[in-house]
């Protein structure tokens, strides 16, 4: 089957302060396709989140190729574009939209939101007024709105308090297992073998390893581990 998404050689660079580049992503190619989901692994600071953002278009590589099947990606933020001022309602509406959510299903879905959001008391207030825990609900409910057909998740499985980490863990577990396209990065190696199809392990900016589950986090391990 052919992928609907494909990269190949693909570097990032950003500028450094003082002068210079520093290359977050050096050689970086993978492959997805249709309804399975795709694990990253690496230590901290080598490029994965640098190579969500390139897969989601909010940067554009430096070096190397990008071929996308017409499929449309989105990587799962939290609170993007929350406004202190505004209303929980006026930022669930603002937030999901700029997360490529229309207006007509945020509005129909609205109460859904609030619901899960455990806010029904609280939904008028401003945002300012909020805990943290308050906004991280409301954040998460609205992330769930978006709807794109290449799901990226970056380490946000389980946000406000104990009960609602559950929660929420679980409606991404259950997006996971639908025949949607994910990329996933995460540190959680037992669930990546419970919730992948294929990992790619990325070290030093370069996809050194891509392939079965087992076998690819196998080594990664054995690597972190010497």
């Amino acid at each position: 089957m052919k992928p609907v998404l494909e990269l190949e050689h693909v570097g990032v660079a950003y500028r450094r302060r003082g002068g210079g580049r520093y290359w977050a992503l050096r050689d970086v190619s993978l492959t997805l396709h249709h309804g399975e989901t795709l694990g990253i692994v690496g230590r901290n600071g080598v490029g994965k989140t640098s190579l969500l953002k390139v897969i989601a278009g909010i940067i554009e590589p430096d070096r190397g190729r990008i071929h996308n099947a017409g499929v449309s990606a989105s990587l799962l933020s939290l609170q993007v574009g929350f406004l202190p001022l505004l209303t929980g309602r006026e930022n669930a509406i603002l937030s999901g939209m700029l997360l490529g959510a229309p207006r007509n299903r945020l509005e129909s879905n609205m109460e859904d939101m609030i619901a899960f959001a455990e806010l029904e008391d609280f939904i008028d207030e401003p945002v300012a007024s909020y805990s943290a825990g308050m906004r991280a609900r409301l954040g998460f409910s609205v992330a769930m709105q978006a709807d794109p057909d290449v799901l990226l998740i970056d380490e946000v499985l389980g946000v406000g308090d104990t009960a609602f980490r559950r929660k929420s863990s679980d409606e991404i577990h259950r997006r996971i297992r639908s025949n949607r396209s994910v990329i996933l990065v995460s540190h959680n190696i037992g669930m990546m073998r419970d919730l992948c199809d294929r990992v790619v392990w990325i070290e030093k900016g370069v996809s050194t390893m891509q392939g079965e589950v087992d076998e690819v986090l196998d080594a990664y391990e054995a690597s972190t581990a010497a």
